[in-house]
């Protein structure tokens, strides 16, 4: 077996054997293929698709690749969360210990934010304390004891996907569907949960903006997860708009929190308790309804637990901008746009996100929305905040909202697009992805 044949296989085409993927995957782990080979295939991958069993096939591969938690000696049920990645996503933060409190484990294996999306676990390092890497031991214990744990990924899980990753990265073959799916799947399955239920953002604000698009990475994915024992469920939810009223590391914790002391903004908790029910039910636990976790102070005591666990004070005082600007509405009327993808930008230019994987990100940095589409403005009032500890950024974040903000004038009609698109379950075929 060599590279140059397998690339020329696919570029002419053809549908990769079983034994071609297995090969090249491993060989590229261990450095016997070489980047710029790797590089070739992935570009011919994202030109001419990969059937069901290639995508299959290649995911199997990227798990091969690394160890496999086991969650079986745990005493309840697994079921854990992936989300693709949006503007003000939070929802990882309130639904870990909600869906604890309701009698699940949440061995939610987190990452950081690249560009214009939020990471999790740069969120929670900006309480103070707080640690993201633990060890296997560690991490078990806190599920046991606490019943939900966010944390990073260990360098065992699926090593050939942290090597393609970063590789797509920087060629242009992001966007490959079999190549996305596979990369978030073979993680996943690798992690060991029972039961996972995948949030697929489709918007401005998202990595699909095309619903078609997302549909079919969706079905890839819940594909993949059913064939490999894990009961798996997707969601497509709306991010033309970001979720919630902020954006940026220490404010989403904010937000976070008065969700988890039953307020906080609609959209939050209806994705939140949307996507907990999910994941009680995939799991064979839904007896109490997470609402009334959230009624009832028992997510936030799991909050708190999970925090302390992990060497965090959930009563210290978050990170505060040391600078602040505000936007106010130019007009009067009906906020009609707030460009997602805009605020994100925006939010990373203020210090919030990271260009590059070793980037420091600000903990106070970040936006705060006075107004979602469909609320009155006034002329003149605050529409949103920004903050960050370095005021020469202010400048390059306000030319990211430029042309970010639609008004109409009163009295208007507008429609509010629903927070939840579509489910895709394991009765929904996946159509092999042929460009």
């Amino acid at each position: 077996m060599d590279a140059v044949s397998v690339i020329r296989a696919k570029r002419d085409r053809g549908e990769l054997t079983a034994h071609q993927i297995d090969w090249v995957v491993d060989a590229y782990t261990r450095g016997e293929v070489a980047d710029e080979q790797m590089s070739a295939l992935a570009m011919a991958i994202l030109l001419n698709g990969m059937t069901e069993a290639e995508t299959g096939r290649w995911t199997d591969a990227m798990i091969a690749s690394g160890e496999r938690m086991d969650f079986s000696g745990l005493t309840r049920p697994t079921a854990d969360k992936h989300s693709t990645g949006g503007v003000g996503d939070k929802i990882t933060l309130p639904l870990a210990p909600l869906v604890a409190a309701c009698g699940v484990a949440v061995p939610q294996l987190s990452g950081r934010g690249l560009g214009h999306t939020g990471g999790t676990l740069d969120k929670l390092e900006s309480i103070p304390g707080w640690r993201a890497a633990l060890s296997t031991g560690e991490m078990l214990g806190v599920l046991e004891s606490v019943g939900a744990v966010i944390c990073a990924a260990g360098d065992g899980l699926a090593p050939a996907d942290r090597k393609l990753y970063a590789l797509r990265d920087v060629t242009g073959t992001v966007e490959s569907i079999p190549l996305i799916a596979s990369s978030i799947m073979s993680k996943k399955i690798a992690e060991g949960t029972g039961a996972l239920v995948l949030d697929v953002k489709v918007g401005s604000g998202a990595f699909m903006r095309d619903l078609a698009d997302a549909r079919e990475l969706a079905r890839t994915m819940v594909a993949l997860g059913t064939g490999h024992g894990v009961r798996t469920v997707a969601l497509l939810t709306d991010m033309s708009a970001p979720l919630g009223r902020t954006a940026g590391n220490a404010l989403e914790v904010r937000e976070s929190v008065e969700v988890l002391a039953g307020g906080g903004p609609a959209d939050v908790v209806t994705l939140t308790l949307a996507l907990a029910r999910e994941m009680l039910a995939a799991a064979g636990a839904d007896a109490k309804d997470p609402a009334d976790a959230l009624a009832d102070g028992s997510a936030m005591d799991v909050w708190r637990r999970m925090i302390t666990a992990q060497g965090g004070d959930p009563d210290a005082a978050l990170p505060t901008a040391r600078e602040t600007h505000t936007v106010t509405a130019p007009a009067s009327g009906v906020l009609t746009r707030l460009d997602a993808y805009a605020v994100g930008v925006a939010a990373w230019r203020l210090g919030a996100g990271r260009s590059r994987k070793e980037d420091p990100v600000q903990a106070a940095a970040g936006l705060e929305l006075h107004a979602k589409p469909g609320d009155p403005v006034r002329e003149g009032a605050p529409l949103l905040t920004l903050h960050t500890d370095t005021p020469e950024r202010f400048p390059y974040a306000l030319q990211a909202l430029t042309a970010a903000i639609d008004i109409a004038p009163e009295p208007t009609a507008y429609d509010r697009p629903p927070i939840i698109i579509d489910r895709i379950d394991t009765q929904d075929t996946r159509t092999p992805h042929t460009p």
